[in-house]
C-alpha cells in the first residue's frame, strides 16, 4: 500500500514543540495549502492540515520556522483517536513529517514579517517587480555567473527594460536557439 503526502504551504502559527515523557521532541503545526482552483467569488481558499514531526526534525523546524513560513513537507497521513475528558472518542487525521525543506530565504521570510502592510491574503508574490533586483544574484541575463568578469560594470543599478514589453512585433525564433 502506499501512504505518501507531499505538501506546500505556510504554517498558520508557530510550531510547538512539547517532550515526551522518555525526551522525545515532538512538534506540531498547521499547514495552511491553496486549492488549485478558485471559489465562485474568484477567491482560492485554502486547507488547513494538521501536521506531526519528531525527534531532532522538530526542533530543527521549530528553530528555522515562524508562523507564515513558506515550507514543504514529505510524510504519511496517519489517523489515531483518544478519549477527551468528558468521555468522548475523537478522531484525529495528521500528516507525520519525514521529511522538510524551508522554500524562501531568511531574508524574505523577515521581509515578508516585518510590516509587510500588503493584504495579500498572507502568501508572498514572488514574482518579480519591475526594478527590482535579480533574486538568483548577480546581473543581466548570465544566470548569476559573474566568473572571470572582474572588470566594473558600467551599467546602472536599476534592472535592464523588458525589450519585449509592449511593442506588439513578433519574435523570430530559431529552433537552434531553444535549449530544448
Amino acid at each position: 500500500m502506499i501512504n505518501r503526502a507531499v505538501l506546500t504551504g505556510r504554517l498558520t502559527r508557530d510550531p510547538e514543540v512539547r517532550y515526551t515523557q522518555s525526551g522525545a521532541a515532538v512538534g506540531s503545526f498547521t499547514l495552511a495549502v491553496s486549492r488549485q482552483f478558485t471559489n465562485q467569488q474568484g477567491q482560492r481558499e485554502a486547507d488547513f492540515i494538521n501536521c506531526v514531526i519528531w525527534r531532532k526534525s522538530a526542533e530543527n523546524f521549530a528553530n528555522f520556522t515562524h508562523k507564515g513560513s513558506l515550507v514543504g513537507i514529505e510524510g504519511r497521513i496517519q489517523t489515531r483517536n483518544y478519549e477527551n475528558q468528558q468521555g468522548q472518542r475523537v478522531y484525529v487525521t495528521e500528516v507525520v513529517v519525514e521529511n522538510f525543506a524551508l522554500l524562501e530565504s531568511r531574508s524574505q521570510s523577515d521581509q515578508r514579517t516585518s510590516g509587510n502592510t500588503n493584504d495579500n491574503g498572507g502568501y508572498n508574490n514572488n514574482a518579480p517587480q519591475s526594478g527590482s533586483a535579480n533574486p538568483f544574484g548577480g546581473t543581466g541575463n548570465n544566470g548569476g555567473n559573474n566568473a572571470g568578469n572582474t572588470a566594473p560594470s558600467s551599467q546602472s543599478s536599476q534592472a535592464p527594460a523588458d525589450p519585449f514589453a509592449g511593442n506588439g512585433e513578433s519574435i523570430d525564433i530559431s529552433d537552434d536557439d531553444l535549449p530544448f
